[in-house]
């Protein structure tokens, strides 16, 4: 070990969960008076237990200055270890006071929002069939933001995509299919009418379009499929990742959008919707299951991702 290196046999004989708790209220009030407050301590004995830990640790952990205390850059790193142990330590006691209660535990599961319309009510029914009691929770985001979630260990799994080179690093990813898109309208829209030739991708710009923000995957593979055909994405667009909002605006007006196809399956069947022929190809999204790597998954969580495999590799058997 080097000089001045932290010991870990001394750090886990001394590191308490009171000590996590003080650093994580700290980075979030960035306020000495604020998270005495939230702690139900004086500020001198807040104080003195924050000396304590930068002591053992062997740096400041928090910066000292007139109106705020904002982490160091070592800080930042110690603050969002102690809201991981945090949260593991929150949903431990969480499942294990279900289990007492004679229930299944509990497991959150992050999802694209394709996924929630497709193989994740399959995968709940499974599961539910098994485990009746088991609580289960559903949080719906781009694949951004559930990983960012997902390291912080805030869910046990997602069922998504890689945005950044980094989470190939950090997790493993186990593929479930690819996500077909359609171009839709509605029923009464004009392109939604019997045509000799498919619309051209230059003539796509001239109506509103709903889109995915910028820096999602679907998005970004709309704009690479405008520039391949030698055209410049739409300008007269709305930004949102709300599914209500988007078929509201297709069902109002002239508004097109180009969506999962899992997503308005529905919406196809019952006619309210329709596939836009035109000459503007979008090439489907893998996307899979998810975890953290080299970190064993909870029971349920392990039953939920065998779950999903194995309702892919049916899927596949069938195609």
């Amino acid at each position: 070990m080097e000089n001045g290196d932290i010991a870990y046999g001394q750090l886990c004989g001394w590191l308490k969960a009171r000590h996590l708790v003080l650093i994580d209220t700290l980075a979030r009030t960035q306020n000495m008076h604020a998270a005495a407050q939230q702690m139900n301590l004086t500020q001198p004995a807040l104080s003195k237990m924050l000396r304590d830990i930068e002591a053992l640790l062997g740096f400041g952990l928090f910066e000292r200055l007139p109106r705020s205390m904002p982490p160091t850059e070592l800080g930042a790193h110690v603050a969002a270890y102690a809201r991981m142990m945090l949260n593991d330590t929150a949903k431990f006691v969480a499942q294990i006071n279900k289990l007492r209660r004679g229930g299944h535990g509990h497991v959150k599961i992050g999802a694209i929002f394709a996924a929630t319309f497709n193989v994740l009510p399959e995968a709940i029914a499974r599961v539910k069939e098994q485990r009746p009691l088991l609580s289960v929770e559903i949080l719906e985001q781009t694949s951004d933001k559930l990983l960012d979630m997902l390291e912080r260990k805030e869910i046990d799994i997602v069922i998504g995509r890689f945005r950044e080179d980094r989470h190939r690093q950090l997790f493993d990813f186990t593929a479930l299919g690819a996500e077909p898109f359609a171009l839709v309208g509605n029923a009464r829209h004009p392109l939604a009418r019997k045509r000799k030739n498919p619309t051209p991708v230059a003539a796509l710009r001239d109506w509103p379009w709903v889109l995915y923000p910028a820096g999602t995957p679907i998005r970004e593979r709309i704009d690479e499929a405008f520039h391949g055909a030698g055209v410049e994405p739409p300008g007269n667009t709305v930004e949102t990742i709300s599914m209500p909002t988007f078929l509201q605006l297709l069902h109002s007006g002239t508004t097109i959008a180009l969506l999962p196809v899992p997503m308005i399956q529905e919406q196809l069947d019952q006619g309210r919707l329709r596939i836009l022929d035109s000459r503007l190809k979008v090439q489907p999204l893998e996307y899979g299951v998810i975890r953290r790597k080299d970190e064993p998954l909870s029971a349920t969580a392990r039953l939920f991702t065998e779950t999903l495999i194995a309702q892919s590799d049916e899927r596949r058997a069938r195609a």
